[in-house]
């Protein structure tokens, strides 16, 4: 087992070109690789295939790795090749999307805001199956087509100009906003308690105004604006330590 100090060194020599270096990183790693690839067996793909994508997304992280970025090299390379499987399940495997199911979700989501709108909450998956009469799994299955893991560089709307969900995390640090975009942000959001999640999902995710997400908790918008501040230097912290 590699302690931190040799696994970078072998990192920096990989990055430079080293074969060998970068073979050691491999097989050193191989037990990390397939135990994040077991979550996609029985999606249509080979086991030996999927193998073969979680490598790609190793090297990449190989490749784009940084220490300056405050976390463990293992710790890094699990979103990349996460990243690499979903992107070939997207563009390649065996996983699509149909038209009807893309706009039933289109649909859902717009029923979910009249709805909130109306009532001043958020729809059980009841309610939408009962207005669509359609079964509840096939309502969930909509929903669950077009979610994605959120980005911290996807763009979000503020009050004065347009702001990524990195700019209010990492305003205050020189991060290559690339390697964040790859950073484990979901195991954070994880630990939130459901208020915050669902504050942090809407805003970020849902791209929500405050005030919108304001009438959907029956809370003020100052009381979101200081909830969000709150969250989000919980979530600095998380990410730094």
């Amino acid at each position: 087992m590699l302690d931190n100090d040799q696994v970078l060194q072998l990192v920096s020599l990989a990055q430079q070109g080293d074969q060998r270096a970068k073979g050691l990183l491999v097989e050193e790693n191989s037990p990390l690789i397939k135990s994040v690839i077991k979550r996609f067996r029985g999606k249509g793909i080979e086991y030996d295939d999927l193998y073969q994508i979680g490598c790609m997304g190793f090297l990449k992280a190989i490749k784009n790795f940084n220490h300056q970025f405050g976390v463990k090299f293992s710790t890094y390379v699990v979103p990349m090749v996460i990243g690499e499987v979903k992107r070939f399940m997207r563009d390649d495997g065996a996983i699509k999307v149909s038209r009807a199911l893309k706009t039933l979700n289109l649909q859902i989501n717009k029923y979910v805001d009249e709805f909130a709108r109306n009532e001043g909450k958020t729809p059980t998956i009841e309610e939408i199956a009962s207005h669509f009469q359609m079964d509840q799994q096939e309502i969930v299955l909509a929903m669950d087509s077009a979610k994605m893991p959120v980005s911290l560089s996807t763009p979000i709307e503020d009050d004065s100009e347009a702001l990524t969900l990195v700019d209010r995390i990492e305003a205050d640090e020189d991060y290559n906003g690339k390697m964040l975009d790859n950073i484990a942000l979901s195991e954070v959001i994880k630990r939130l308690d459901e208020r915050d999640k669902k504050i942090i999902l809407l805003r970020y995710y849902f791209d929500k105004t405050q005030s919108e997400i304001a009438r959907q908790l029956n809370i003020s918008q100052v009381q979101v604006s200081r909830l969000e501040n709150k969250i989000l230097e919980n979530m600095r912290n998380k990410l730094s330590s």
